[in-house]
């Protein structure tokens, strides 16, 4: 049975660093893997429990902040592909160990998607400090959950975001709309996208521009008009237009908006739906 207790003491970072010695040792591996996520844990600790022989601890270790490169650099070489992609994951990695990282080809299967994942190369693709020259090959990967990883990179240079406008993936397309480098153009480009997911992702980015948005606040879907009356780059004529939307979820998102007018804010206050009326009235007591 699983002491919850133990537990707790071990992942406290006010725990005394000669108790989670002690903890480090501990024969349940639940309470190893509590140590090593334990963010004050001293890094001779974690030095010992990269070596565990539970994968889950491993991991763990892979994950954590404190962690330095040599201990990250050992795990790269770890036998198990989820504690490499932890690896891979973890921004005090550095560009040489990704670089290494971003070839690794293990997959997982993944049940929400049904389908294999390149697990390592996806959580490297991601990794700010991953090298440019190493993005850029993992956008042109031959599987969508690669590439669309490289393009969600914070990093990811804006030639290869735009050129993504055009993938034939939806799941590629949308995290390029997501990112919070997309440009204008590529904003105006996806707009028009025929998926849903994509359109919407737009009508949240804030770069995305007024114009976009007020073809956007005519689309059939109430989740991306309530998007769009949520985006503070919304100009008043959409916000206006949006105020006497149907659906409550965009009225109410045009209520919380502040670059609504105030007088549309006063004038939902007496609107039929309590949501609504609600959030006008929290906007004018500000």
């Amino acid at each position: 049975m699983r002491d919850w207790g133990k537990e707790k003491t071990a992942s406290d970072p006010k725990t005394e660093a000669k108790e989670l010695e002690a903890l480090a040792r501990d024969w349940d591996w639940h309470v190893r893997r509590a140590v090593a996520i334990n963010p004050g844990a001293p890094i001779e600790i974690l030095r010992h429990l990269a070596n565990d022989q539970v994968q889950w601890v491993r991991e763990a270790v892979a994950a954590s902040l404190r962690a330095d490169g040599d201990i990250l650099e050992f795990l790269s070489e770890d036998g198990d592909g989820f504690v490499r992609a932890a690896v891979a994951l973890n921004q005090k990695t550095s560009p040489g160990t990704l670089t290494k990282l971003s070839s690794d080809v293990t997959m997982d299967f993944d049940y929400s998607l049904s389908k294999n994942r390149y697990i390592v190369q996806e959580a490297a693709a991601k990794n700010p400090n991953t090298p440019e020259e190493v993005n850029r090959t993992l956008a042109d990967h031959g599987d969508e959950g690669v590439r669309a990883a490289a393009v969600s990179n914070p990093k990811v240079p804006k030639d290869v975001l735009f050129d993504r406008r055009v993938d034939p993936s939806w799941s590629v397309r949308t995290a390029a709309a997501r990112s919070s480098q997309a440009t204008v153009e590529l904003l105006d480009y996806l707009a028009a996208d025929r998926i849903q997911d994509v359109r919407a992702a737009v009508a949240m980015n804030k770069k995305t521009s007024a114009s976009s948005l007020a073809s956007l606040a005519a689309d059939r879907d109430g989740e991306i008009r309530a998007a769009v009356a949520s985006n503070p780059n919304a100009d008043q004529k959409t916000l206006v237009a949006l105020s006497g939307d149907w659906a409550w979820k965009v009225r109410e998102a045009v209520a919380k908006n502040p670059s609504t007018p105030e007088e549309v804010v006063r004038a939902l206050v007496e609107d039929g739906d309590q949501s609504v009326k609600k959030a006008a009235t929290a906007r004018l007591d500000r």
